[in-house]
């Protein structure tokens, strides 16, 4: 088979994951439809929606701190797993996942669920996706907020740290999802259970298509194939005067100091109470409850 899905058992009674799965469908060009997951949170007739947005190699369980306290605040939290990840379909052939279909998904997905007034929460991959997207969908998002990640257009090296760890993605003959989410994280080790949790969506290394595919997606160099599509979102964002906040850690070595290439590039950036959390990459491990009520502040105090 070409597509597979973990089956539900992996999943059974992981740690402050008490979320019902909702289920969407999406098409893929060479394998039919598959089948996406996301947690949909909070009241359904909310005016406004928070779109939170994994990377890798984690899933919507990255965001289970966040969700019930953006949820109480009476806003609708949606955070689906991307194709290849968490409770969503699984493509086994690495061909099929390109940058540009990741974001083919996702603009699907949230034209599926009629998204609007979405706010959006992106870190890593989530970023470099979300970002895209919110460029490229710009009347249905109303803000941002942005955490250890960027949208790269191949013009700046990606630094030391990144390229050790796209190599050793890629030449590993085990890649230890859990271990590496652990690792990046300011407070690791993490409990056994919760690395196990980040492990459920891999119940076999034929599973980790996508976790091995996406450090090679991230252009490198100006002429990799989605730098144009990065360019012309580049060209919407430099011009984006809704409201735009990072949140980035002080322990990511990957992303220090794009906080402050976005913040002097995006005009909506400007006068927002900016915030460094204590943290490594995942630092929605090491801060998730800081920063959910961050951006509950922050949408409070830029109303529609």
């Amino acid at each position: 088979m070409s597509v597979l899905r973990t089956p539900d058992s992996c999943f059974h009674d992981l740690p402050d994951y008490d979320f019902a799965p909702r289920y969407t469908q999406v098409k893929s060009p060479h394998n039919g439809p598959l089948r996406l997951h996301y947690l949909d949170e909070g009241p359904r007739d909310a005016p406004e929606t928070v779109l939170m947005l994994h990377g890798e190699p984690t899933w919507s369980y990255l965001y289970r701190k966040m969700i019930p306290i953006v949820a109480a605040a009476g806003h609708r939290v949606i955070a689906p797993d991307l194709i290849g990840f968490g409770k969503s379909d699984k493509l086994r052939e690495r061909k099929s996942y390109s940058y540009a279909q990741h974001v083919a998904w996702l603009t699907e997905f949230i034209t599926n669920l009629n998204l609007q007034r979405i706010t959006l929460v992106c870190q890593d991959w989530g970023g470099l996706l979300g970002l895209r997207l919110a460029a490229e969908n710009e009347e249905r998002f109303v803000r941002i907020s942005a955490a250890n990640t960027f949208l790269p257009t191949g013009d700046r090296s990606l630094g030391r740290t990144f390229k050790i760890w796209r190599a050793f993605s890629q030449y590993m003959p085990w890649l230890p999802v859990g271990r590496i989410v652990s690792g990046g994280a300011a407070a690791h080790p993490l409990p056994p259970e919760v690395v196990a949790a980040y492990n459920a969506p891999f119940p076999s290394e034929r599973y980790k298509a996508a976790a091995r595919h996406f450090p090679v997606l991230v252009p490198a160099t100006p002429d990799d194939p989605a730098v144009p599509a990065n360019r012309a979102a580049w060209k919407v964002l430099q011009a984006w005067h809704k409201p735009f906040l990072t949140a980035f850690s002080d322990g990511d070595p990957i992303t220090a100091g794009l906080d402050k290439v976005l913040q002097e590039a995006i005009p909506g950036a400007k006068g927002q109470p900016h915030v460094t959390l204590p943290g490594g990459h995942f630092l929605q491990e090491d801060a998730g409850p800081e920063w959910a009520r961050i951006v509950v502040e922050f949408m409070r105090a830029n109303p529609l």
